[in-house]
């Protein structure tokens, strides 16, 4: 005999034996099982072992002796880790709000069938398939303030030392980390534009919405969870930028681009305070988290659900 379904109160379909149709077909456990030990493996065990440093004092050298809560105090009173911890944040704020945008424009507009779509698209991802250093390293040499293009066009870079001020050096960092990682976001929303039923833009032309109201009204809401999706991987990687500051600033002049991660460098393999370290390692984390949680809390990506969720 065939089971019956019905729909529960929440609107999910609920067979006659008990069982919910949208867990119906869900791979097993074991189907996850090489992906969670080699996560345990790379992620989880050294986040234990970091965790345990951040309350240890150890050069790298001797053997680790235990410190209590040492290294988080002098974190609350180093001036430098704090501004450290805002400027990360202020290059994760400018980081989203540029790229974003862009991503969303591009994206959209890479999903059409434009003329030569395909090849302008495979052009603009490029800088996608470059590694982070090597990027880092060809902008260093174009924006040379000695034999760079800032040096030759001295009217509109001023003396041609965009590495010189805070100012000019957050926003070099700004720029590059979008050409290099606006592709993939743009990828992202490519993909997720792909996906919005054509039938929506046929009844909108019918009732007479124009290609912005049709933009505005249907793309952009039916974009949301990639837009949310998007934002975490700019949030998570924003704070945890190092290469590129590491090439092109080395956190100068003086201080005024020490992000967080690249001070963690500092104390690590300059200072040779592997505990203090780990402290701003395991904080970093935490940061990461707690907004990665905001976001998916304030935008209700916790509460959506997919049809095809488990087949």
């Amino acid at each position: 005999m065939t089971p019956t379904a019905a729909l529960s109160p929440d609107g999910e379909t609920v067979k006659k034996d008990g069982s919910s149709a949208i867990g119906a077909g869900r791979p097993g456990f074991l189907w996850a099982a090489p992906a969670a030990v080699f996560f345990g493996l790379f992620a989880l065990v050294p986040l234990v072992m970091v965790a345990v440093l951040s309350f240890a004092s150890w050069d790298g050298l001797s053997d680790p002796e235990f410190a209590g809560l040492d290294n988080w105090r002098k974190l609350l009173d180093d001036p430098v880790m704090i501004k450290s911890l805002w400027l990360s944040v202020l290059l994760t704020v400018l980081g989203v709000a540029v790229q974003t945008p862009l991503s969303i424009l591009l994206g959209v507009w890479a999903a059409g069938h434009q003329r030569n779509r395909g090849v302008l698209s495979a052009i603009y991802f490029v800088p996608m398939l470059l590694s982070v250093a090597a990027v880092s390293v060809l902008w260093r040499a174009v924006l040379d303030p000695n034999m760079g293009v800032p040096a030759q066009a001295t009217w509109l870079f001023g003396d041609g030392n965009l590495f010189g001020k805070q100012a000019t050096a957050i926003g070099v960092l700004v720029f590059v980390s979008t050409w290099q990682f606006t592709p993939l976001h743009t990828l992202i929303y490519q993909g997720a534009a792909r996906a919005v039923p054509q039938v929506l833009y046929q009844a909108a032309q019918i009732d007479g919405a124009g290609t912005v109201r049709q933009f505005f009204h249907i793309t952009l809401p039916q974009l949301r969870n990639a837009i949310i999706t998007s934002m975490i991987l700019m949030v998570v990687g924003g704070l945890t930028t190092f290469d590129t500051v590491l090439i092109l600033t080395q956190g100068g002049p003086g201080s005024d681009t020490t992000i967080s991660a690249y001070y963690m460098y500092q104390k690590a393999f300059k200072s040779f305070d592997y505990g203090g370290a780990s402290a701003i390692a395991l904080l970093l984390v935490l940061v990461s988290t707690v907004i990665s949680l905001i976001v998916v809390r304030l935008s209700g990506y916790d509460k959506m659900r997919s049809t095809m969720e488990g087949l």
